[in-house]
């Protein structure tokens, strides 16, 4: 496991996380190998389904023969659910909320973990509580002009939105313009389309289009 400082490092570079959930194990497989044929080194696996945790533990399996991928939990809303990722190998932990338990847990096991915040006193409690990441979320509500206002408050803290992120050029440099530095794409990305059809190439295409835009090099 990479060392919380490595972790921040890494996601702080890569600047463009997809993240998704699927029951069938081959497609979350799939989907995992297409991403990273497309240049993706950051993934988010949501636990949002029965078979989360299963799932999760496939990915970690095949990590070996993808060696520069870095591979987080999201929607982790409590302490139990915290232990039982870093225990099946999670590089990160990504929360909608903030939630004190979560956030000792994760200084316990050195692991780098993601709050979800949404107003300038969220922020301010998950940054007096050592996170210098955070997710706003949901970033369709917020929108770019938030970032805009809250940075001069918050310069020590990185922020990467996710929630309603489209996955277009103007988009995705309209938040890191606005002071975002990085984003997270789910469904628009990782489209209904490519999971009920299995289009891996098209999505791996589509990774590296993204991946080419003028400031996510």
């Amino acid at each position: 496991m990479h060392s919380i400082d490595k972790v921040s490092e890494h996601i702080l570079q890569s600047k463009l996380i997809p993240l998704f959930y699927e029951d069938d194990v081959n497609i979350v497989v799939d989907v995992v190998k297409a991403l990273y044929e497309g240049g993706i080194r950051t993934i988010e696996f949501t636990n949002r389904g029965a078979k989360a945790l299963d799932n999760f533990k496939a990915l970690v399996a095949i990590k070996k023969d993808m060696p520069e991928l870095y591979l987080g939990i999201g929607t982790i809303k409590n302490e139990e659910d915290a232990k039982k990722y870093i225990d099946a190998g999670a590089d990160f932990l990504i929360s909608p909320v903030f939630d004190a338990s979560i956030a000792d847990i994760a200084y316990l096991h050195k692991v780098l973990w993601i709050p979800g915040c949404m107003t300038p006193t969220e922020i301010h409690v998950a940054q007096s509580a050592g996170c210098n990441i955070v997710k706003l979320f949901p970033g369709n509500v917020l929108g770019p002009g938030f970032i805009e206002a809250i940075r001069p408050l918050f310069r020590d803290v990185h922020f990467l939105v996710t929630g309603g992120v489209e996955a277009t050029e103007e988009n995705i440099l309209g938040w890191l313009k606005a002071g975002a530095a990085g984003v997270g794409l789910g469904s628009k990305l990782i489209t209904k389309n490519v999971l009920s059809n299995k289009q891996y190439d098209t999505l791996t295409q589509t990774t590296k289009k993204l991946l080419s835009i003028q400031g996510l090099k």
